[in-house]
């Protein structure tokens, strides 16, 4: 009975066959449509979003400079405004108003000079 159990042993076992005309697999898509949409349109979105922060950014940028000139014309109209203060304030005097009446002829007559109160 051991000798026929070594015999056995020995005996190979007939190999599976494997099948030749059996085509190979085909790749399954590991996406599907649907996904393909979703990344797509979520892709598109983030462009869209993307596009529209440089847009406002290129529109904040134009606004901050267009302040800054018109900041800018501001002080050089307020420095304007102070000088010609300034000049308003020295050609008012008054020892220069009566040298300029001196020099036209006018003399001064104490019955034509009226008095405004306030000022």
């Amino acid at each position: 009975m051991a000798l026929y159990a070594r015999k056995e042993a020995y005996i190979q076992q007939p190999a599976v066959p494997q099948n030749p005309t059996r085509e190979p697999a085909k790749k399954r898509n590991l996406i599907t449509k649907g996904e393909k949409f979703l990344y797509l349109s979520f892709v598109a979105v983030f462009v869209l979003c993307a596009v529209l922060v440089l847009q406002n950014q290129s529109v904040i940028q134009a606004s901050s400079q267009e302040i800054q000139t018109i900041e800018h014309s501001i002080d050089e109209k307020v420095k304007q405004n102070t000088d010609l203060s300034v000049q308003v304030s020295e050609l008012s005097r008054y020892d220069r108003i009566w040298a300029k009446a001196k020099e036209s002829g006018l003399k001064p007559n104490e019955r034509n000079v009226k008095v405004v109160p306030g000022q």
